[in-house]
C-alpha cells in the first residue's frame, strides 16, 4: 500500500462516519482544514455533532454513488468488509481515489507523533479518557482520540481534542483508544502501550483466548525498545504476551491507590487510574500532580452517565457495558454508591450486544447480575450479524434465573417501556434505572426522562 501524505489531500469523505472513532478522524481532517462529507446508515447524537461542524452527511443506504467527483480519501468503517461485501469491493477496485479504513488512518497519524495507545478487552475507553486527562491538566497538549465522548469544560463533549508539539520537552503526544477487533490496532505505533486487561471477547472474530492473547503478543511487539508496556504482569492471560519483551514492561498495579477520590466509582476504575497515572509519570508528570490531575476527571459519554431524575425521585444512569466482567465491574460501582444495606434498587435494561458474544458467553453472563434487583431483557442488537435462531433474549433470561430469579425477556422496547410506565408509579427516592449495553438501550432512559 503507498503511504498516504495528508497535507497533499483536500476532499475527503467517510463512509460510517457516525461511528464513534471514525467520526474522531472526520473531526481532525475537518479542523485541518479538508473539505469533509460522509454517509452512515442512521441519524444520532454523533451525526448531530459532526453536522454542527459544517460536515455533510447522507443517512440511510450508503453507497459509491454518494461519493462526491472530486474525492480524493475515502475512510471507511472496517464493518462495510462485512455488511456490505459489495460497497467493499467497489471500493477497492476503483482507481479514482485513495481508500483507508479507519484503523489504518490512525497507523497514519500515529507515524509521526510519540504515540501512547491504550488497549484492552475492559477499560480502554476511561482509561484513554483519564490519560488525556492528565495530560490536558499537565500542558502536554496531546491530540486525542477516543472512542467514547469526552466530558470538555462548558458542557462540551467530543471524541477528538487537537493537540501540537508542547513547550515541554517538544514531544507531539497523541493519546489513542486501541480496538483489538479483528487486529485492527496492529495499524497504530506505540512508544507507550497500555494494556488494562485481556479476556475473552469478539469470538465473532477469535477463535480462543488464545487466539485473542497472539494479537496482544503482536501489539506489544511493536513497541520499540526505548518504549514502555503498562499492565499488570500478574494478570493470567498477560505473561505470555509480554514474555521476553524488547520494551520495558510497568506494573500499573504499584500506582493503585484504594483512597483516591475519583469522581466515578468502582475499584475497576482505580485500576484504570493506576494504568494512566503511570503513562503521565513515565513522560514526567509528578505523582503527587499526576493523581490531583487523575481526580478532576468526570467521566465520559455512556459510561455510568447520570441522565436525569424522574419526579418521584428515581435515578436514571446509562452505561455501555456490554461484556460480562464489565457488567459485574458496572453494577459493583453502582453499588459503592446505591448499596443494598441502604435500601437501594437497582433496575437494570439490558440489551445484549450480537448473538456471537450472547451465545458463547451464555453462562458468563447469566452470572453477571447479581448486584440487580432486576434485569429487564431488550432483543438482541444484532449489529454486524445475522439471527440464525440459535440463541435470544429469553434464552438469556431464563439463564439468568436460574441464578437470581430476576429477570424478565422482552420482544421490542415498545414492551418494555409499558411495562416501566406501570413499574415507574411504585418506585420513589431509592430506585436506580440502568440502562446498559454497547446497543440502544439508552432509548429507554430517554423515554423515562421524556416522560
Amino acid at each position: 500500500m503507498q503511504t498516504l501524505d495528508l497535507t497533499k489531500i483536500n476532499n475527503v469523505h467517510f463512509i460510517g462516519i457516525g461511528g464513534i472513532g471514525i467520526s474522531a478522524v472526520a473531526r481532525m481532517m475537518k479542523m485541518m482544514g479538508k473539505n469533509v462529507e460522509g454517509q452512515d446508515m442512521q441519524d444520532g447524537e454523533i451525526v448531530k455533532e459532526l453536522q454542527k461542524l459544517g460536515i455533510e452527511v447522507s443517512i440511510g443506504h450508503q453507497s459509491f454513488e454518494n461519493i462526491r467527483e472530486g474525492t480524493e480519501l475515502v475512510v471507511y468503517t472496517v464493518a462495510i468488509e462485512t455488511y456490505d461485501k459489495n460497497l467493499f469491493d467497489k471500493l477497492k477496485s476503483q482507481d479514482k481515489f485513495s481508500i483507508r479504513s479507519y484503523p489504518e488512518m490512525l497507523g497514519i497519524i500515529s507515524e509521526n507523533k510519540y504515540t501512547i495507545a491504550v488497549c484492552g478487552t475492559h477499560g480502554k475507553t476511561t482509561t484513554t479518557g483519564m490519560t488525556a486527562e492528565i495530560f490536558k491538566d499537565a500542558n502536554l497538549d496531546p491530540t486525542v482520540i477516543v472512542g467514547s465522548l469526552l466530558k470538555e469544560k462548558g458542557g462540551m463533549r467530543t471524541n477528538f481534542i487537537h493537540g501540537g508539539p508542547n513547550n515541554t520537552d517538544g514531544k507531539d503526544y497523541f493519546i489513542v483508544e486501541a480496538c483489538e477487533y479483528r487486529r485492527s490496532f496492529l495499524n497504530i505505533n506505540p512508544n507507550i502501550l497500555v494494556i488494562t486487561n485481556i479476556d475473552e471477547d469478539h469470538l465473532d472474530y477469535y477463535k480462543d483466548i488464545e487466539d485473542i492473547k497472539s494479537a496482544f503478543r503482536e501489539m506489544a511487539l511493536r513497541v520499540p525498545s526505548d518504549g514502555y508496556i503498562i499492565c499488570n504482569p500478574n494478570d493470567k492471560n498477560i505473561g505470555d504476551v509480554i514474555k521476553d519483551i524488547n520494551a520495558q514492561v510497568l506494573d500499573y498495579s504499584k500506582n493503585f491507590n484504594e483512597n483516591l477520590k475519583l469522581k466515578i466509582p468502582g475499584v475497576h476504575n482505580k485500576k484504570n487510574a493506576a494504568a494512566a497515572i503511570t503513562a503521565g509519570i513515565i513522560c514526567g508528570v509528578e505523582v503527587g500532580r499526576v493523581e490531583e490531575y487523575i481526580c478532576e476527571f468526570p467521566g465520559t459519554w455512556k459510561r455510568f452517565e447520570f441522565k436525569g431524575k424522574l419526579p418521584s425521585g428515581v435515578l436514571v444512569y446509562d452505561d455501555y457495558a456490554h461484556h460480562p466482567a464489565e457488567i459485574v465491574a458496572t453494577l459493583e460501582g453502582f453499588r459503592e454508591l446505591y448499596s443494598k444495606e441502604d435500601g437501594w434498587s437497582l433496575t437494570v435494561i439490558f440489551q445484549p450486544h450480537l448473538f456471537s458474544r450472547t451465545k458463547l458467553l451464555l453462562n458468563d453472563f447469566a452470572k453477571s447480575f447479581g448486584d440487580a434487583s432486576e434485569v429487564l431483557l431488550l432483543p438482541i442488537y444484532y449489529a454486524r450479524e445475522v439471527d440464525d435462531g440459535s440463541i435470544s433474549s429469553l434464552i438469556l433470561s431464563d439463564e439468568i434465573n436460574k441464578y437470581t430469579n430476576n429477570s424478565k425477556a422482552f420482544n421490542d422496547f415498545e414492551s418494555v417501556e409499558k411495562y416501566l410506565k406501570n413499574k415507574i408509579i411504585t418506585m420513589g427516592d431509592k430506585d436506580v434505572v440502568i440502562t446498559m449495553g454497547a446497543g440502544e438501550a439508552s432509548k429507554i432512559a430517554d423515554y423515562l426522562l421524556l416522560k
